[in-house]
């Protein structure tokens, strides 16, 4: 082989590569000149612009009559520095398409001026398509999209949150969700920073229009896997509607069943009307006669109806009333013993023998003590009743406290009179006393609104003649949760307080 032939092939070889590679790169290539004529172009240029012979690049590009004001290859042409920039142009077919232009210069020497630029285009119409996609989606779905940085800084929220919250770009989100003016405590967001994971709760904030907002946050991690947390998507839902609802179903059950029960209260609000005047009857004809016996007689039935119009009215307030209970960490066991030391000698004045059995290792719980202790009291008062009206030989009343998984249960039973089936029905929702004339018939209502705040149910098991068993069961999970619930809302209190 001849040096000649030698030389020239490395030229062949490179004119060959480059040719092919001017042809099948897989995206467009023109070549133009200082005077925006298209000297070159491959065929992936004339399959989307069409034929560019003898014609300006704006023509090809955009269908325009004149030079573009703001040209890339102008630039190129006057700088000599690569020039990247995002275009609008018309394909072929008259249809708009969007693509990324790369512009390089073209010398014929390293160091001599530029005599053509090269503009090589990549179409993104797709991805503009999809991103427009995607920003009509993130703005119209029917809930609150945020995403914020590492100083929880909001950088992009959706139409639905802007429209609750406001103007919200740049600005902390505790200042926007909360109006505070620090970082909330207990923020999924942080927790989602730290360990990258995904987390839930229900918060509470407050609107552009100073409206209380409830809803439920998502959060998210925006990173590549394993990498630093930069970014977190909160995506949440307003459930305000929920909790009013909620709010309300609860009110009007405790207020439906104080309906129910008036009926109830009418009849023995008459009857102690009756006891009333039949003792005002007796005394006065006592007085007339002078008859200390027939006087005192009376005083006893005017001091009975007197202590039952007391008690009818203390047990109706306690149950109409609005309290939401106070959880503290209190010991389950110290409760039913608490009960048993009040009622012991009562009860063994009527041969009732009442004790109590606590499982071993009972842990603390989150209880309302003053609650549970009315709860206790009105289902042992009510058992030592059942006993006393069965008039059975060696009656019990025993308080259990247990655990069954997740569930603390305090169990109420007796050996007494029982309830029938019809009455068992009814039991906790509409008028009943195992009192007769002497009671209210409040006292299982108010218990069951009591175990309902709580997040707790009440059941009973009874056979007419064979006692009765009165349990109420407390999730732990959900007594933790509703503490959570309350000492997160202290702290925010304490904390609006102090800024």
């Amino acid at each position: 082989m001849s040096a000649e032939s030698r030389t020239n092939r490395p030229r062949r070889l490179t004119d060959m590569i480059s040719q092919a590679l001017f042809q099948e790169v897989p995206f467009s290539i023109a070549v133009i000149d200082r005077d925006y004529n298209i000297v070159e172009a491959n065929q992936s240029f004339e399959v989307r612009f069409g034929d560019w012979r003898g014609k300006k690049c704006y023509e090809v590009y955009k269908k325009l009559s004149q030079p573009c004001e703001e040209c890339p290859s102008a630039q190129v042409f006057e700088t000599g520095e690569v020039v990247v920039a995002d275009a609008v142009g018309v394909d072929r077919d008259g249809r708009t398409t969007h693509y990324v232009g790369h512009v390089a210069p073209l010398r014929a020497t390293p160091d001599g001026p530029v005599e053509y630029v090269m503009e090589m285009t990549r179409t993104v119409t797709g991805t503009r398509s999809w991103q427009q996609e995607y920003q009509i989606l993130f703005d119209r779905v029917p809930c609150y999209i945020t995403v914020i940085d590492a100083d929880y800084r909001i950088v992009r929220a959706n139409e639905a949150f802007r429209e609750s919250f406001g103007d919200v770009i740049n600005r902390h989100c505790y200042e926007v969700y909360k109006r505070r003016k620090s970082k909330c405590p207990n923020c999924p967001a942080a927790r989602t920073f730290r360990d990258g994971r995904l987390h839930r709760s229900q918060q509470k904030g407050t609107g552009k229009r100073g409206q209380e907002i409830h809803y439920a946050v998502s959060t998210s991690p925006l990173a590549r896997s394993g990498g630093k947390v930069g970014h977190v998507i909160e995506i949440s839902t307003d459930i305000t509607a929920i909790k009013k609802l909620e709010h309300d179903i609860i009110e009007a059950e405790r207020l439906g069943a104080v309906g129910q029960t008036v009926a109830g209260l009418a009849h023995s609000i008459k009857n102690i009307l009756m006891g009333l005047e039949g003792g005002k009857y007796i005394v006065s004809v006592g007085l007339k006669n002078n008859d200390k016996e027939m006087m005192a007689e009376g005083w006893e039935m005017l001091e009975r109806n007197f202590e039952k119009t007391t008690s009818l009215v203390k047990d109706f307030l306690s149950f109409s009333k609005g309290r939401l209970p106070s959880l503290k960490m209190v010991d389950p066991a110290k409760l039913a013993e608490e009960i048993v030391d009040l009622y012991k000698d009562i009860a063994a004045q009527s041969g009732i023998e009442l004790k109590a059995h606590v499982e071993d290792h009972i842990k603390p719980a989150p209880l309302d003590p003053d609650g549970i202790h009315t709860c206790l009291t009105n289902l042992v008062s009510n058992a030592i009743d059942a006993c006393q009206m069965s008039e059975k030989k060696g009656s019990q009343v025993t308080i259990d406290v247990r655990e069954k998984g997740d569930r603390l249960i305090f169990e109420v039973s007796d050996n007494g009179s029982g309830i029938d089936y019809d009455i068992k029905q009814k039991i906790f929702t509409t008028f009943f006393t195992t009192k007769g004339g002497e009671g209210t018939g409040l006292g299982l209502l108010t218990t069951r609104k009591i175990v309902t705040e709580h997040g707790g149910e009440i059941k009973v098991d009874s056979q007419p003649g064979q006692g009765a068993v009165f349990r109420m069961e407390f999730a732990r999970s959900r007594l933790q949760s509703i503490h959570k619930d309350e000492l997160k809302t202290e702290k925010e209190k304490t904390s609006q307080k102090e800024t």
